[in-house]
């Protein structure tokens, strides 16, 4: 389901779990018996779109197998203020203590999913596809990217091992775009594609003839990156970078990029409000 595997994800838990318990919950071990059963809800406190279901079940099962987690909606799932998520229970003990770091997380992903559906409906009609970036989290890429796919989003390159981005310090540092791109074709596969980043129309035509199989139009106004759009005229795809909000995303799109990356739907979403209740033991 995720990227790296679910195994990967269960030993991020892992690690999760050990910073915030440490030796021992010292609150919850003082004040409940340990045979003492209880069950929770997890409740939506506003609208959002569901995404780290399965994460959350992952974090109460790796406090104690005994925990019984009943998740009421999938991820991808619209919610409104007040939705059941999900009914928990099993030992009191172990429902406290890993009631932080599953609502951290579910929390976190909801929010990047949220914030993502809102660039995905703004540019909806359109032919143009809301992309991540690397901006994410340290530790959380996979978690973070997951959560953009439930957003409606997709997914750029996971990292610097598998696809070709020459920036503008690359450009700097071999003296030419066009040296750049003649580099990185004569060391890389044949089946991977190379991006160029271009800051102005000159770099456009550069990148054309350089023969970049992806052009970015970084930090370009509307007008300009209409113009290259027009440059380009399908000889490679198109995206769309830098300064591009809910605001004005449906422009970008109408400009007739083939993609649009935005930083902000990882390294900026809000957390959603996601609570976990106890009800009377």
């Amino acid at each position: 389901m995720y990227f790296l595997g679910m195994d990967n994800i269960k030993t991020f838990i892992s690690n999760a779990l050990r910073e915030d318990i440490g030796p021992g919950d010292l609150t919850t071990e003082a004040l409940i018996q340990p045979d003492i059963e209880g069950k929770a809800e997890l409740i939506a406190k506003e609208p959002l779109i569901l995404a780290g279901i399965e994460v959350a079940r992952e974090v109460f099962h790796q406090v104690n197998q005994d925990i019984n987690f009943l998740g009421r909606h999938p991820d991808g799932e619209d919610l409104s203020s007040s939705t059941v998520i999900a009914t928990i229970s099993g030992p009191l003990r172990s429902l406290l203590t890993a009631e932080r770091v599953a609502l951290n997380l579910l929390q976190r992903l909801s929010g990047i999913a949220t914030l993502t559906r809102q660039y995905v409906n703004g540019i909806e009609g359109t032919k143009a596809r809301i992309v991540d970036t690397r901006k994410t989290t340290p530790g959380l890429r996979a978690l973070e990217k997951y959560a953009v796919r439930i957003g409606g989003g997709k997914n750029h390159r996971f990292g610097l091992f598998d696809g070709i981005l020459i920036k503008d310090n690359h450009i700097a540092a071999v003296g030419s775009l066009t040296e750049a791109v003649k580099r990185a074709r004569e060391k890389v596969p044949h089946t991977l594609k190379i991006e160029v980043e271009t800051e102005n129309l000159d770099q456009v035509r550069e990148a054309i003839s350089a023969g970049a199989e992806i052009i970015m139009l970084d930090n370009m106004d509307i007008e300009t990156m209409k113009e290259a759009v027009k440059l380009i005229n399908g000889k490679a795809l198109i995206e769309a970078s830098g300064g591009i909000n809910l605001n004005n995303v449906r422009q970008v799109a109408e400009t007739g990029v083939d993609l649009i990356s935005v930083g902000a739907i990882t390294h900026s979403a809000r957390s959603m409000d996601i609570s976990m209740e106890i009800a009377n033991v």
